[in-house]
């Protein structure tokens, strides 16, 4: 193990992060750089417990004691083949991750657990620095042709998995850059995209090809590439966003999220924008509906764009400081989380119900009609129903309004229906063991199992690599 004395030695320390007046004028990462010695202390703490649950809490098993140690003996080339061994793409979790193996660190069952995360992160950027991450050309003897739909980080997984493999890889993506959600979703101060483009550096010199503009089911013949394949993997996301249909929802500066987020992205990235279809909330109120991580991502590019006030609502209960007795360790904790966006200026409030979409005399939305409600046990079912308070209806004054409350699931028109793939009752892909109706195509990440992680997305795409490869040599 590690030091056996370095979870009393060192306290848990996150690195610095920059000012928030500097860091809301750029799009650039909000860590400064931390010292090596900072990140050995840190691994130092990894207690190497008996069971360590932090495996079970990771999607992808990541064998976390074992590079803790590898990096407080200061042997990175053996801490980042460690952890490649289970983790495609650990530049980017090590970034946007919320490491749910830290939620399961026994450390963090008396004291706080050890930051894997950024330890993550910084054996990653260690491997690439010291050139421990090498092209690794495959062999390809038995070679297959696969055709992977989507990529997001699903489908970059599988694609990196099977092309290791030795099989002919082709992704093909209907947006003009390789990446998904990583590339139009995420904004750049959690995940800048030089980060994205070195990795896929290192795959397309590997062998994998990437086809843009390729939108399978549309204008690429479905039917006919599957025909010219011997597997097919889709990973197409989880696209169709929960909607709010109240009176007023068609008044104009009611966008949603992912709509405002590439925009951003795409801006961000140098691309120019109609001004016509410009999104720019600069000098204006600004209203999310949604409290997750996407409703967060909203709030940091509306502070950066110079938002007069940005407000956030969220239906349910505002959560507890600390697990409560339902919520045992090491299950993840149901707990109120504050975001590097958060801490940049934003006022939220919880448990508020929409009710009714204000326009203005130009068209446009100036106000939200809502109320309070809370949240009541029913005695017969069990089930949980909100009651509106009495007199507490309240105007939120808005000039943008951008809708955050999750996916539903994936575009049924094209892809799916071309190919005649069954979905289940959700609207997810339907499968077994990440084969579909139709036994050469298979599928991964949010198409599949429906909104999640990006962890969860590489961890899919994995299983669904080797399920593939199962059928390929069967």
């Amino acid at each position: 193990m590690a030091d056996p004395k370095g979870f009393l030695k060192y306290n848990r320390e996150l690195p610095p992060s920059r000012d928030v007046k500097e860091r809301i004028k750029d799009y650039r990462e909000i860590y400064l750089p931390e010292p090596q010695q900072h990140t050995i202390h840190q691994a130092a703490r990894c207690m190497d417990c008996g069971v360590p649950f932090c495996h079970s809490g990771c999607p992808l098993g990541n064998i976390i004691p074992d590079f803790n140690d590898a990096v407080y003996r200061e042997q990175w080339d053996e801490a980042y083949t460690i952890l490649r061994s289970t983790n495609n793409f650990p530049e980017f979790t090590g970034r946007i991750c919320p490491a749910p193996c830290e939620a399961s660190c026994v450390l963090g069952l008396h004291s706080t657990p050890v930051t894997i995360e950024h330890i993550e992160k910084n054996i990653a950027e260690k491997a690439y620095e010291n050139g421990y991450v090498r092209t690794n050309l495959p062999d390809r003897k038995n070679k297959k042709k696969i055709v992977v739909i989507g990529s997001g980080p699903s489908g970059l997984a599988c694609a990196d998995q099977l092309n290791q493999l030795g099989h002919e890889v082709t992704v093909y993506e209907r947006n003009d850059k390789i990446g998904g959600l990583l590339r139009y979703g995420i904004p750049d101060f959690k995940l800048e995209k030089w980060v994205l483009d070195r990795r896929l550096k290192f795959m397309e010199d590997e062998g994998v090809e990437f086809k843009v503009n390729a939108n399978v089911g549309q204008e690429i013949d479905a039917v006919k590439l599957l025909a010219q394949s011997d597997a097919m993997i889709l990973c197409g996301g989880s696209t169709i966003p929960r909607d709010l249909p109240i009176p007023g929802r068609s008044a104009a500066g009611i966008h949603f999220a992912m709509e405002y987020l590439e925009q951003c992205n795409r801006r961000n990235a140098g691309f120019t924008i109609d001004p016509l279809q410009e999104i720019n909330p600069k000098g204006k109120k600004v209203l999310v509906i949604g409290g997750g991580d996407t409703g967060s991502d909203c709030v940091g590019n509306s502070v950066r764009l110079g938002a007069s006030k940005v407000t956030q609502i969220e239906l349910l209960t505002k959560p507890p400081l600390d697990r409560v007795a339902t919520n045992p360790w090491p299950l993840w904790p149901m707990i109120l989380r504050t975001s590097s966006s958060h801490e940049e200026g934003c006022e939220r409030q919880w448990a508020i119900l929409s009710k009714e979409f204000i326009e203005g005399e130009t068209g446009k939305v100036k106000a939200l009609k809502c109320v309070e409600v809370e949240w009541k046990s029913d005695p017969i079912t069990g089930q949980s129903r909100l009651i509106e308070i009495p007199g507490s209806e309240m105007m939120i004054e808005c000039d943008f309004v951008f809708l955050a409350m999750g996916y539903l699931h994936p575009q049924f028109e094209g892809l799916l229906e071309n190919l005649g793939i069954k979905v289940d009752q959700r609207g997810h892909v339907a499968d077994s063991n990440f084969q579909t109706s139709n036994p050469k195509v298979f599928t991964a990440g949010d198409m599949r199992r429906g909104q999640s992680l990006v962890v969860w997305a590489i961890a899919e795409g994995r299983q669904a690599a080797d399920a593939v490869q199962g059928y390929l040599i069967n």
